[in-house]
Parts: structure tokens; sequence; C-alpha cells
């Protein structure tokens, strides 16, 4: 099993559109394509209360690259990415990283 957590840092007072977006919009689109997700959480106390932080669970690199390429390249993913960030941009930047349990990890 492989953990991907990425975090997004949204431009200030936009991450309430990026959950809904999220919630609304990028949820069915990946039950469509079956990216599984361990979770979302955003920040109480951090460096930032502007990021949201979620995890994906994947079997292995070659099925989150197969999925994954799916879903990036779904006609209609893409246009409704680009409707949502029309107005003004609303993440700055994407951290991305992937993870693997170690032998004492509760979560394998």
């Amino acid at each position: 099993m492989i953990i991907e957590l990425r975090v997004y840092h949204c431009a200030p007072g936009h991450l309430p559109a990026l959950c809904k977006s999220f919630e609304q919009v990028s949820l069915p689109f990946w039950d469509k394509h079956g990216i599984r997700q361990a979770g979302f959480f955003t920040t109480l106390i951090g460096p930032s209360n502007q990021t949201l932080t979620y995890l994906l669970q994947w079997d292995s690199l070659a099925e989150r690259e197969r999925i994954w390429n799916n879903f990036v390249t779904d006609p209609e993913w893409i246009a409704s990415r680009k409707a949502t960030a029309a107005t003004s941009p609303v993440v700055e930047r994407v951290e991305t990283s992937f993870l693997t349990p170690t032998s004492f990890s509760a979560l394998r």
C-alpha cells in the first residue's frame, strides 16, 4: 500500500471554495475513476490555516499512475476544473509526497 499526501496551499480566503469544489466536483470524478481517499483535513493549528491536506490510498505506484492519468485527462474533469478556477486562482501551490507504512503502522 502507498499513501499519497497532498497539501494544497490556498490563496488567501479561498479555502472554503476549494473545500466546496472537492466535495461537490472532485469527489464524484474520483468515484468515477476509482480514486480512494483516506481523509481530508484542514489545519487547526500550524503555519497556515489556508491549507487543505488529504490522503489517497493506492495499491502501487503503477495503479496510481494508471488511475490518476485517466482522471486528469478526463475531458469532463478538465472542463470542470477550468470553470472552478476561472474567476481567480484558488490554489497557490501543491505539495505531493508518497508514503509507505512502517511494519508497526496501524494503517498498512
